[in-house]
């Protein structure tokens, strides 16, 4: 059985119940980002889900150098902070850096190592040292079994509360695939395995000065993924995904999620 790690509350692994990190890529204005939160915080209670509000400040891997990014991390951090006090629920998002690391440290719930920085040993480790949940998604370039290395960083610095996040393997070019054995590969490494249901289907650099994908295979791959056993889905969504600033191609409509909830919930009670 894989270790709990609990988040204010929110309890991914063991037995617990099937658990939610869901919200926008990126954070595009305060307004949209809270008006996010509030449905989805919402629905949460409505639907008695373990949840956990993610966005990010700052999308540092876009394919264009013309991709917007976000407000950066002194505004970014501002609005999650608000986020977090407003509807006291547990926040993630992304750190690129060791320098970040403890400023982002002292607002969030959740440090989360992109999936391009897995490998980096200092900002793993700082991360770690922060104390805080890291939430480490594997790279599309590593097989399933090379996270127990990245676990090793973590847990040298004393910190055990490690979750791991599989989003994808490339497959060719500008193409993932999502190898649900990984799932079970990861699971033996004894922490909470999260499957990231959007990104999985994602296509990077796929359209040119931007990634592509095919958003309506998200929910196709997220049963499969629960009736596999994770302990946790992430899944990126807007109101209107067309008219996001990143991923719009793999963003789930919010109006989606909670007929998607319905059933994951069917699949997780009869796995």
């Amino acid at each position: 059985m894989t270790k709990v790690v609990d988040v204010n509350g929110v309890k991914f692994g063991g037995k617990n119940p099937l658990a939610l990190i869901a919200g926008p890529c990126v954070i595009e204005s305060r307004e949209l980002c809270m008006d996010m939160a509030k449905r989805l915080v919402d629905m949460a209670k409505r639907m008695d889900i373990p949840f956990v509000f993610k966005a990010s400040y700052d999308k540092a891997n876009r394919t264009s150098i013309n991709s917007y990014r976000g407000p950066g991390i002194a505004k970014g951090l501002e609005i999650l902070a608000e986020i977090k006090a407003k509807y006291n629920v547990p926040v993630l998002t992304d750190v690129h850096s060791e320098q970040e690391v403890p400023i982002v440290a002292q607002v969030v719930d959740i440090l989360q190592i992109p999936a391009f920085l897995c490998r980096q040993t200092d900002l793993v480790t700082a991360a770690g040292e922060s104390g805080k949940t890291v939430n480490v998604k594997k790279g599309q370039f590593l097989a399933p079994w090379d996270m127990e290395n990245v676990i090793k960083k973590i847990e040298a610095t004393g910190n055990k509360k490690i979750m791991l996040t599989e989003r994808g393997v490339s497959f060719g070019y500008n193409t993932l695939v999502a190898d649900m054995r990984s799932l079970l590969v990861m699971s033996e490494l004894g922490y909470p395995v999260i499957f990231d249901c959007t990104h999985s289907v994602q296509s990077p650099g796929g359209a040119g000065d931007a990634s592509g994908g095919e958003g309506r295979y998200a929910p196709y791959l997220a049963k499969a993924a629960v009736a596999v056993g994770v302990d946790g889905i992430f899944l990126e969504t807007n109101v209107d995904p067309s008219k996001a600033l990143s991923d719009k191609a793999n963003a789930m409509p919010f109006a989606d999620v909670p007929g998607l909830w319905k059933k994951l919930n069917a699949i997780n009670e009869v796995k």
